[in-house]
């Protein structure tokens, strides 16, 4: 081979591996950059990404966890993986919109997920669809923890039970029968006092066979003490019998009616985490929680056709309702009387109470039962021992400034009006 092919063979080899090297370095620098633009949009401010975990809890939960698939994919390094962080904003405001666009990316992800029509979140701000990739991002970082053990026979968990008004009369009724007995006691001593006075008395035959009478049954049951003491006791537990009824008047603590449909929030708010107010979504903005309609259940059984034998036949009574419109009629279970006002969103999205505190270990009930009293003393007890929310809600500074000039202790609810008659009844 001439030397000036060999020379022309070297020059051109020399120039791929140069042109090889440029574009290898060329697409580290992109993607450098394009992961400094990524972290520069995404905060690691805990109050942004508390308000992430607020928002994905309420909204995405039910379909998509940050490190596993479930009826969406995983959505950790989504942020690495898309287009661009405004192709996810458009996508979970509109993702029917981009599909139909013929967006590549898009149709991939549609197809590869089943063809699930992903839930249209219109609602949602641009700055908070980034504070919840900003949490997945902080989610996706973490080391993954340790397997949980299960807890072993002796582990003690919390109630949220409360005695029942009704022990305050057995206390009664126990102090009464102890003060009786005490009594009966004294009259003892003083009967047998009064025997050995009357033992050194001389008295007639007729005085010494009463005074000397021996006790048998009959003496004993038709003596007017006797007859006494039994009708103290039957009154006594009459009138508690009595009391407990008129207490116990709309309290239906325990109930738990048969529902037409056999919904386990046991699997979808136990082992699926599906957050409360996915379904509940009345809870954050309004005084009711409301019932969920079919439609959205349908948003994850469109998909979810299988389960257990009777679970199947169930998804297929909510297909029916959603495909008929018809609404299913749920049995209600917490009742309030008309005449008490109750606001979930005062409690839930204000004071930051957990749905748990009412309605008990709602994640383990495969049918779901009243929990708790719901009773005026129930409440007037937890207004008297729940601090109030004030972090970072600047309505309560004044308030919480007056507190604290004339007590040590942190405010309570009662301390700002919570056991005024008018905030329930007007």
């Amino acid at each position: 081979m001439p030397l000036v092919e060999i020379t022309d063979t070297k020059s051109n080899m020399t120039k791929n591996h140069t042109s090889s090297a440029v574009k290898f370095l060329f697409l580290v620098f992109l993607f450098t950059i394009t992961s400094f633009i990524v972290n520069a949009q995404l905060s690691t401010d805990p109050a942004v990404i508390g308000e992430g975990k607020s928002l994905f809890e309420a909204n995405c939960k039910a379909c998509h966890r940050v490190k596993v698939k479930l009826v969406g994919p995983a959505l950790a390094g989504v942020y690495d993986r898309v287009p661009s962080l405004d192709w996810i904003k458009n996508f979970v405001k509109n993702s029917s919109k981009v599909i139909a666009s013929g967006d590549a990316y898009a149709v991939k992800l549609y197809e590869e997920n089943n063809k699930t029509q992903m839930t249209a979140f219109t609602s949602l701000k641009d700055e908070q669809i980034m504070a919840v990739i900003s949490y997945v991002k902080t989610e996706a970082d973490k080391p993954d923890a340790p397997v949980a053990t299960t807890p072993g026979p002796g582990t003690q968990t919390a109630s949220g039970d409360q005695g029942v008004p009704s022990t305050y009369l057995n206390v009664i009724l126990v102090g009464m029968i102890i003060i009786l007995i005490l009594l009966l006691v004294v009259l003892g001593f003083l009967v047998s006092a009064l025997k050995r006075f009357l033992d050194n008395k001389s008295l007639t035959e007729e005085e010494k066979d009463v005074v000397e009478s021996p006790y048998t049954f009959t003496s004993v049951t038709s003596s007017s003490a006797f007859i006494f003491i039994v009708a103290f006791i039957v009154a006594a537990l009459g009138f508690k019998a009595v009391i407990n009824g008129l207490l116990s008047i709309g309290v239906q603590q325990g109930y738990a009616p048969k529902q037409p449909i056999a919904f386990s929030h046991k699997i979808h708010a136990g082992q699926m985490e599906i957050d409360c107010k996915y379904c509940h979504t009345g809870v954050m903005k309004g005084k009711s929680a409301n019932i969920p309609s079919p439609n959205i259940c349908m948003n994850c059984h469109n998909q979810i056709k299988s389960g257990t034998n009777t679970g199947e036949g169930e998804i297929a009574k909510i297909v029916a309702a959603y495909e008929n419109n018809k609404p299913i009629e749920w049995v209600r279970i917490h009742n309030l009387p008309d005449l008490a006002y109750f606001n979930h969103s005062q409690h839930v999205n204000v004071a930051g109470v957990e749905c748990q505190t009412c309605h008990g270990p709602i994640q383990e009930m495969d049918v779901v039962r009243q929990h708790s009293l719901l009773t005026m003393g129930w409440c007037i007890d937890c207004h008297r021992k729940t601090d109030v929310n004030t972090k970072g809600n600047a309505y309560y500074d004044k308030l919480v400034e007056l507190h604290n000039a004339s007590s040590k202790e942190a405010m309570k609810v009662e301390n700002i009006g919570g056991l005024e008659c008018a905030k329930c009844h007007y």
